[in-house]
């Protein structure tokens, strides 16, 4: 008889490489089924801030693909059971975390009764579902000028989680758990002051109340924070 060949393991560079291989041959194939993904392969959309300035809405995950690099990261992964009669029906709900590094930021999630199924969705809902972070160096105690933090003082919400972000001066780090740091990595911020409240045990409630916070970095301005700051004084 012959002998088995042992497989060997791929190391972690090697997955990678082959994932990164078989995205990009999917994006080859892809085939745009809307006029935002049309316009996307034609050229005439750049960018993902021409997306976000013009408020188009994507249906298609394969448009952020093309425009731009993103990590991702499983945040949760739970087996769910639902009774039916039939008896018991399991099946995955997971939650994964997008994000360039450089001002987007994303996280959805999914269930399938199969695990690699429910990533897929995940990942693809993650893409859909970006936010434009505004980066700036808000802390008096700083006056570089770079991106490093966040502009102003933001606060975030989901469920009984609030997450507070405060300008932090260049060299301060993260100060945050480590739900909301992943969050902060994957949209480029590296220096923060956190304020947590609520029940910060449900982790993805947490991640989904620190992306809230970010969004809000381009929803307001400075002198929307100094007008509010105003009213609790009079």
């Amino acid at each position: 008889m012959e002998e088995k060949r042992s497989r060997r393991k791929r190391t972690p560079e090697e997955r990678e490489a082959r994932a990164e291989e078989k995205k990009k041959a999917e994006l080859a194939a892809w085939t745009p089924k809307t006029a935002l993904g049309k316009k996307v392969l034609a050229g005439e959309i750049t960018s993902m801030d021409e997306i976000i300035k013009n408020n188009e809405a994507m249906f298609e995950s394969e448009i952020v693909d093309y425009l731009m690099p993103l990590e991702e990261k499983m945040i949760e992964f739970k087996k769910t059971t639902r009774v039916v009669r039939a008896g018991r029906k399991f099946s995955f709900r997971i939650a994964v975390l997008v994000g360039n590094k450089n001002g987007y930021v994303g996280v959805g999630t999914a269930k399938d009764t199969e695990k690699w199924p429910a990533v897929k969705k995940a990942t693809r809902k993650a893409k859909l579902n970006l936010v434009k972070v505004r980066r700036g160096c808000g802390s008096w105690e700083c006056t570089c000028g770079t991106g490093h933090s966040v502009p102003f003082k933001v606060t975030g919400k989901n469920a009984s989680v609030k997450v507070t972000f405060l300008p932090a001066p260049k060299g301060t780090g993260l100060v945050a758990g480590e739900s909301v740091k992943d969050v902060l990595k994957f949209a480029g911020v590296t220096d923060v002051w956190t304020k947590v409240s609520g029940a910060t045990d449900t982790r993805l409630n947490f991640v989904k109340a620190a992306i809230d916070a970010l969004s809000k970095t381009t929803k307001m301005k400075v002198s929307d924070e100094i007008g509010k700051k105003g009213e609790k004084g009079a």
